[in-house]
């Protein structure tokens, strides 16, 4: 029998990211408190530009957008969100999304897989992504509630489930 085998990534859907700063967008054009404060949020190329003219309504976009990612479904983990800076006369906050596994962070849940996961189980590097595999399919659904119950400082989703 072939081994089975599972891939760790770390990756958002573009889409949904677009969903949520849209009804963020929309949000900030409907509430009172954004009223008169030049309150906006939008793509700036790869990041998210998050503008207002008071750095307690830039955080209260920020605030707004994060509460939409999770109603999407986006961990926030994947938001790298800087800290507001004064621009002429608006306070600016720069976003990004972070998509893959960095190499150290492939090869900490690798050591942890080894370490505390079931004899047998294989990990290894490839690229961005992590995989996994074993004979048993029940130690592949025990590594994946190890690594869900660890808090690691990035989002991961499981794929290629086979």
């Amino acid at each position: 029998m072939a081994d089975s085998s599972f891939d760790i990534v770390s990756k958002v859907e573009r889409q949904e990211v677009d969903n949520a700063l849209n009804q963020a967008a929309r949000e900030l054009t409907t509430r009172f408190d954004f009223k008169n404060v030049g309150a906006s949020i939008e793509w700036s190329g790869e990041k998210i530009e998050m503008k207002a003219n008071s750095e307690e309504r830039v955080n209260a976009i920020l605030d707004v957008f994060q509460t939409k990612l999770v109603k999407r479904g986006i961990s926030l983990k994947a938001l790298d969100a800087g800290e507001p800076q004064l621009s002429g006369k608006e306070y600016k906050i720069f976003a990004t999304i972070e998509e893959g596994i960095s190499q150290e962070n492939a090869k900490k849940v690798a050591k942890i897989i080894r370490d505390e996961g079931p004899k047998g189980v294989k990990a290894q590097v490839q690229g961005d992504e992590l995989r996994v595999s074993s004979k048993s399919r029940d130690d592949l659904q025990a590594v994946q509630a190890l690594v869900k119950g660890k808090d690691l400082d990035f989002a991961v989703q499981f794929v290629n489930y086979r």
